[in-house]
């Protein structure tokens, strides 16, 4: 894959001048990495607000179709840096009223954009709650999924009571937050926490993300996206009433047409962005 353009992001504090989320483009694709390799991609506020801001920054991009997350080296993330870890309360309340976490943990339901995440290793803590915020999980066969919460006296951070049963069956969700044990990818596929697993979590990620930006409309994302969180928040007579609302209203767009002519001439569709 051949990048179109590179950059990055960087947040505040005292990692100012680290290359903390990398960030590059591939055919509509937004590839974020985090990138502390040298401590498992261990979170620090520096590094949240730095993937906040690469995330708001991808939903802005009219060009970027999906955004896929992973981490740099052997690990995915291993949740909150030991170091800060060690230095009690005062130092730990910056993950919470430090950080304004809707920013990361909750905007990605509300994005346009289908967001993606790679776990190459161990997900643990804070980073097993940081891979339950995209709408699609590949993982690679070694990586383990770990909240640890309960067995660190801790509570279950980041809104991860909300979002696992989401993902999973509600009593499955409990018994792994509850236990805070170990679950491996396999178990993870089995459950449905992944769709995949496979050597190279990221390979398959990119190739799903690659292909939903190159065949998939950007407003039928959105619109989908946007019809999931209706779902949460409504019952089914009232979901039902939205959904022919949105039905009519895709009617009239451009993109059916654009794909139906596509289909004709037998190639990809040019889907505009988002209005």
């Amino acid at each position: 894959m051949t990048d179109s353009r590179t950059g990055t992001y960087a947040g505040p504090g005292p990692e100012d001048r680290s290359e903390l989320v990398l960030c590059s483009d591939h055919a509509g694709v937004r590839l974020l990495t985090l990138n502390r390799p040298a401590r498992l991609n261990a979170m620090t506020p520096e590094l949240l607000e730095s993937l906040a801001e690469a995330i708001a920054a991808g939903e802005a991009d009219r060009d970027v179709r999906v955004i896929v997350l992973t981490g740099a080296g052997k690990g995915f993330c291993s949740g909150a840096d030991l170091d800060l870890l060690a230095q009690g309360p005062d130092a730990l309340d910056s993950f919470s009223s430090g950080f304004e976490a809707q920013r990361l943990f909750a905007v990605t339901q509300r994005m346009s954009t289908p967001v993606v995440i790679a776990v190459n290793g161990a997900a643990a803590g804070a980073g097993f709650v940081l891979s339950l915020i995209g709408d699609v999980r590949f993982a690679s066969t070694s990586a383990v999924f770990l909240s640890a919460f309960s067995r660190l006296g801790l509570t279950a951070e980041y809104a991860a009571a909300w979002l696992l049963p989401r993902i999973i069956a509600p009593g499955r969700a409990r018994e792994i937050l509850l236990s805070g044990r170990p679950v491996s990818a396999r178990e993870a596929e089995s459950i449905g926490l992944v769709t995949a697993i496979g050597d190279d979590a990221l390979d398959l990620a990119m190739k799903w993300a690659t292909d939903v930006a190159a065949h998939c409309s950007p407003a039928s994302l959105a619109a989908m996206k946007s019809q999931f969180l209706h779902a949460e928040q409504h019952p089914l007579e009232k979901h039902l009433v939205e959904s022919l609302a949105w039905m009519e209203r895709s009617f009239r767009w451009p993109d059916l047409a654009i794909a139906l002519q596509a289909r004709q001439q037998q190639q990809p569709p040019r889907f505009p962005p988002v209005a």
